[in-house]
């Protein structure tokens, strides 16, 4: 008898061929998918609360194919990888906001889902996620990435006006060229980028986008990019016409007041490592929501 406990996770392909002469075909599936996404254990979706007042107008669903739930291995033209999430009670005719999350340096899909544990908190508050690879950092892989809303939604019901992007390290750094490129920056609705490797002297060099929310987070003890954080919370200020003094919230992130159209813009600022992912999704999902 086959001891299953010796089975190791990751197969040759001579590996496979002997376990497909004894095991199921069921189990095989499982083992592909395991291989596909990295971790077959994925976050829980929510169901989310739909509020017929906000919808602003229908999808057409004879046009979209994306299923409800967990979906795996969906691609861009150039092969950026991404996995998308939906409420468990998806309704595919309701526009939803897109949350796209970028992953940092040496992470992809499947860990970045792990480490910023969003999907629960997004699904519930009626979001469509999608955590995508990490591709080498340049200017045309961030437009590539760029190109992922428009696909999701020609499978799964979106609202194209309200399309957040977040992102850890070289995510956020991503995430928040996306808000400023000139190919790119009509895309986004809202951006909350972490320990993003950008600071003013960079950013003082391009052009304000039209004013957009942005909540920035950034940690006190980051030794990579130290003191980045408050440096591009102040050039997205200026953008969006904010005083140049921020005051406290309860929620422990600071605002800039009286910001064009009364734009949102945060600083958010932490004690964590570089590397670790910021403890406040609450208010990172309160962010985007308030920010329609």
């Amino acid at each position: 008898m086959i001891d299953f406990s010796k089975i190791k996770p990751h197969l040759t392909k001579r590996n496979m061929w002997l376990a497909a002469i004894f095991l199921s075909p069921i189990l095989l599936v499982l083992i592909m998918l395991l291989m596909e996404t990295g971790n077959s254990d994925y976050a829980q979706m929510g169901n989310a609360v739909y509020r017929p007042e906000s919808i602003q107008g229908l999808c057409q669903t004879a046009q979209l194919k994306g299923s409800a739930g967990a979906t795996h291995g969906e691609s861009t033209a150039d092969g950026i990888k991404y996995n998308v999430r939906t409420p468990l009670n998806y309704d595919p005719t309701f526009p939803h906001p897109l949350l796209l999350v970028l992953s940092p340096a040496g992470s992809n899909r499947a860990k970045t889902e792990k480490t910023t544990d969003l999907t629960l908190a997004a699904t519930t508050a009626g979001m469509i996620v999608a955590y995508a690879d990490h591709p080498p950092l340049s200017p045309t892989t961030t437009v590539e990435l760029g190109t992922i809303p428009e696909l999701i939604a020609k499978k799964w019901c979106i609202d194209n006006k309200r399309i957040y992007i977040t992102g850890h390290s070289d995510g956020g750094t991503s995430a928040m060229a996306l808000a400023f490129m000139s190919g790119t920056k009509h895309i986004p609705s809202a951006i909350a980028p972490s320990a993003a490797g950008i600071n003013y002297q960079e950013l003082r060099q391009r052009r304000c986008p039209d004013p957009i929310p942005a909540m920035i987070m950034h940690s006190a003890k980051d030794k990579l990019f130290p003191g980045y954080g408050k440096e591009s919370a102040g050039w997205w200020a200026i953008c969006n016409q904010c005083d140049p003094i921020p005051e406290p919230l309860d929620n422990g992130c600071s605002a800039y007041t009286n910001c064009a159209s009364g734009i949102k813009t945060w600083y958010c600022e932490g004690d964590k490592p570089h590397s670790q992912w910021p403890d406040i999704n609450a208010t990172l999902i309160d962010f985007f929501v308030s920010s329609d």
